[in-house]
């Protein structure tokens, strides 16, 4: 019998390790992975499709809340804010590729909300980076 509890803690801790949170979703992965009750193709599926969600969730705050930027509570550091903005310009729509990279993908989705970037584009490019980043990890386990 399949343990669906599996596949949804994944697409959850997924979906939590692409926003601000701090959450690793890898060893979830791995662990899931290396138990041999899961299948690898739906442990990619719900681990790319929860952090391309999560990715999502940030390009929302990033189109509709950057006004409360000046904010305590404000979930993205005017600081990571600064250098996603300054990568964004310099190399443009290809940055979603490496939405995965720690630090660095969760502002760079941000501010490709603050730029407006369709959504379409957008999520084509992320879901390219993270569900490469994730069949990796799941090959070289």
């Amino acid at each position: 019998m399949i343990e669906y509890s599996g596949y949804t803690g994944l697409l959850i801790s997924a979906f939590l390790a692409a926003t601000i949170l701090p959450f690793s979703s890898e060893v979830i992965l791995t662990g899931l992975a290396l138990s041999g009750e899961y299948d690898l193709f739906w442990l990619w599926f719900f681990a790319t499709l929860g952090n391309v969600l999560g990715a999502m969730t940030n390009w929302g705050l990033g189109r509709y809340l950057l006004r409360f930027q000046e904010k305590r509570w404000f979930p993205v550091s005017q600081k990571d804010i600064h250098k996603a903005h300054e990568m964004f310009l310099k190399y443009g729509l290809w940055t979603l590729l490496f939405a995965w990279v720690p630090v660095i993908g969760d502002p760079l989705t941000f501010i490709a909300g603050v730029f407006r970037v369709p959504i379409l584009i957008f999520t084509v490019l992320v879901f390219l980076g993270k569900g490469t980043r994730y069949a990796l990890v799941i090959y070289l386990l």
